[in-house]
């Protein structure tokens, strides 16, 4: 009894050693993180591959709105990629696509038989708005819960995380966005400069010359 006794100090003390490096490494790759999105060679990597993506985008045609939603949907996957899944957000990016596959697959093969059922039996309900009990507990939250629960809607896989998990993946979140901000521009302004280059020397080609 006095051996577990004198033991369970040192097993505690090592436990909390444990925690504290796990906490300060957590810490450390965090800001390494997000000196890695602010530096020049990542936005050209991640430059580099967003404009691979979105060749591969405009060799699908799909029409106007859903082309601008695959660009979005490419470049927030091309920033998780770059993000190399050290982060949740990355993480819950990269996955969300596979269970958009897997839910449409599912969808296709079940809409068929209950479609059926309903025109054949001809008692197709139609749904009323059901009363959600959840509402009125996030309208009785505090201001503060109710911020960090939106915050944990906006940032991708943390949405029953906790606190210190949302601030964390927000601020590296956050700077990712930032970049991936600046290489779209840089992109924009390289396209439009491209764009007026290339109609003011047809303009000057197709105009006829002086005597």
């Amino acid at each position: 009894m006095s051996s577990t006794l004198i033991s369970n100090p040192v097993t505690n003390s090592d436990r909390s050693k444990r925690k504290k490096k796990k906490k300060a490494s957590q810490s450390k790759e965090s800001k390494q993180n997000q000196t890695q999105w602010k530096s020049e060679t990542q936005q050209q990597i991640y430059s580099s591959k967003l404009i691979q993506a979105l060749n591969h985008v405009n060799g699908a045609s799909p029409s106007a709105p859903r082309r601008g939603r695959a660009v979005r949907e490419a470049a927030d996957r091309v920033l998780a990629v770059a993000a190399k899944g050290r982060t949740r957000w990355s993480r819950a990016i990269l996955t969300h696509r596979l269970k958009l596959k897997f839910r449409k697959h599912k969808k296709v093969n079940r809409v068929s038989a209950p479609s059926a059922a309903a025109a054949a039996t001809g008692c197709g309900r139609s749904k009323k708005a059901g009363f959600s009990v959840l509402r009125l507990k996030a309208k009785s939250l505090p201001a503060v819960q109710r911020k960090v629960r939106v915050l944990g809607r906006l940032v991708p896989g943390c949405r029953k995380q906790p606190f210190p998990v949302i601030l964390e993946e927000a601020t590296d979140y956050i700077a990712a966005l930032e970049m991936q901000v600046r290489a779209m521009t840089a992109l924009a302004e390289l396209l439009s400069v491209g764009g007026g280059s290339s109609s003011s020397s047809s303009a000057a080609a197709a105009a006829p010359p002086t005597t």
